[in-house]
């Protein structure tokens, strides 16, 4: 599913090629634990469902560590 979320660090809206279904996105706005819901994501494809920060993004405000 293409999702677009706007970068809290840029401000520039990113979109990305995300495996996540709809029901899956629902369950996670109604509350439940991201990493419950969808526990198959990488840590960097739910980093930008909750933020909008992508990698290299986030690579370039707190480098590689």
């Amino acid at each position: 599913m293409q999702i677009t979320r706007r970068s809290p660090f840029s401000g520039t809206w990113n979109t990305r090629e995300i495996a996540v279904t709809p029901e899956q996105l629902e369950r996670w706005k109604a509350g439940a634990l991201i990493q419950n819901v969808m526990p198959d994501l990488s840590v960097d494809d739910r980093e930008f469902l909750m933020t909008g920060i992508t990698p290299e993004e986030w690579t370039e405000t707190f480098g590689d560590s």
